[in-house]
């Protein structure tokens, strides 16, 4: 576009200011940079890795602080609701308001609400909670931040680095050690007491991220008509989005795989698990899905398949093999070894799928589209996650975990079966 644009410039009026970025024209990624590492990505990767941590930090610090506090299951469950319900129901909003004023600006806006909102729980959890509400009400805000900074998130790694899948695995790397670290870091503070400063360490974070995100330079992003309402612009996103069979036949699959496998998967384990080899070798075996994420995100800085989704889609036949193993009473340390199997695959298959979206849809409704993708996909877990205790309470654990396993082992098999999400062409890297 750059390049259009410079060969006409003789002929054509001075151009309108971009709609992103500081630094006037001629920001995003250029050939004169590093494939993956240019000034912008690095900014980019330093924030987003910092709001990865904030987030990962936030549920294990409110969870555990709570009951410490003296309240109990109840009201810790009522919290994950507060915070994970705006997010599920604002995401597609997140996506039009991101194509409308650009994802950058969005995001900024969403590190500022959280930045306020971690600070003013840092003084709740600090002063003690005198009305549960304010605590309800930041985690609200929590959320609907991230339900409007989760659209751009995807959008923004197309503009700062010419090597898409590389920037993603990177990404994909930062995402799975602060989902390790910050799980741990909350946990730790909490235990000394120090849930407040786990939400001051957040706050800091977000300011980070905020920072970082504006001194991007970032060339012109296409926007939306002027006029157009914001149901038209969801219309519009749905339009595009139902116009790729290979995508919306990607999140039809997962729905099924978020419901019958993925979403109950979890508390099955831990069902399994704590009671036969209690709960510090649950946790090992989460974190060696953890470890297993990040050689996959490791792996797919440099595997460019030239068909990826079929590639993660074979990647993903690891996932039944932990379930399965659950079931046939594996040793705690083959279990790990499952784990890490399953995150290799889920890591390749995370990337694959990332890069795919963002080099195919055009920039212009890939915050929209990328909303739909969050809505139908993530917004099927907690239904599946619900229905777990039902579904034990007519089967057995094992037999629920059973099925997860065949359908785990299907969902793969439908990502190849299905011919446009198979034959699915690999974008070249900008050079």
């Amino acid at each position: 576009m750059e390049e259009r644009l410079a060969e006409h410039a003789a002929a054509q009026p001075p151009p309108p200011p971009p709609k992103d970025g500081p630094g006037g024209s001629g920001g995003g990624p250029s050939a004169g940079e590093p494939a993956i590492w240019s000034r912008n990505f690095k900014f980019y990767f330093v924030g987003r890795s910092a709001g990865l941590l904030s987030w990962a930090m936030l549920p294990v610090a409110v969870a555990a602080g709570l009951l410490i506090d003296g309240y109990g299951l109840e009201t810790a469950g009522y919290s994950m609701a507060f915070l994970v319900a705006p997010f599920a129901g604002l995401v597609l909003f997140g996506g039009v308001l991101a194509d409308r004023f650009t994802a950058r600006r969005m995001m900024i806006i969403a590190d500022l609400a959280n930045l306020t909102a971690h600070v003013l729980l840092a003084l709740l959890f600090i002063h003690g909670i005198d009305h549960l509400w304010q605590l309800y009400s930041l985690l609200v805000v929590a959320g609907t931040a991230n339900a409007l900074f989760q659209p751009g998130a995807a959008s923004t790694v197309p503009l700062v680095s010419r090597d898409v899948q590389g920037a993603n695995g990177i990404l994909r790397t930062s995402e799975a050690i602060t989902g390790l670290g910050g799980p741990a870091l909350a946990g730790t503070l909490v235990g000394f007491g120090s849930t407040g400063w786990v939400m001051v360490i957040s706050a800091v974070a977000y300011g980070t991220s905020a920072i970082c995100l504006f001194v991007l330079k970032l060339g012109v992003v296409p926007a939306p008509p002027a006029g157009e309402s914001m149901w038209h612009n969801l219309a519009v996103g749905w339009r595009e989005f139902w116009s790729r069979s290979w995508l919306w036949g990607v999140i039809v699959i997962w729905m099924f795989y978020a419901v019958l496998a993925w979403g109950p998967q979890l508390s099955l384990a831990a069902g399994v698990i704590v009671p036969e080899h209690g709960a510090r070798a649950f946790g090992l075996v989460n974190a060696a899905l953890g470890a297993g994420t990040i050689i996959g995100g490791l792996l797919a800085i440099r595997y460019k398949p030239e068909r990826p989704l079929a590639a993660g889609a074979v990647a993903m036949m690891a996932y039944p093999i932990y379930p399965l193993g659950i079931v046939l009473g594996w040793p705690v340390w083959l279990l790990m070894l499952a784990q890490v199997a399953v995150g290799t695959g889920i890591g390749i298959w995370g990337v694959m799928w990332s890069t795919s979206v963002q080099t195919q849809v055009p920039g212009e409704m890939l915050n929209r589209i990328h909303a739909y993708e969050v809505a139908g996909s993530v917004g099927m877990y907690p239904i599946g996650s619900a229905l777990a205790g039902p579904a034990v309470g007519l089967f057995s654990p094992k037999t629920v975990l059973m099925v997860g396993v065949v359908v785990s082992f299907l969902t793969a098999s439908a990502l190849l079966i299905a011919r446009p999400i198979r034959d699915l062409r690999r974008v070249p890297d900008r050079l």
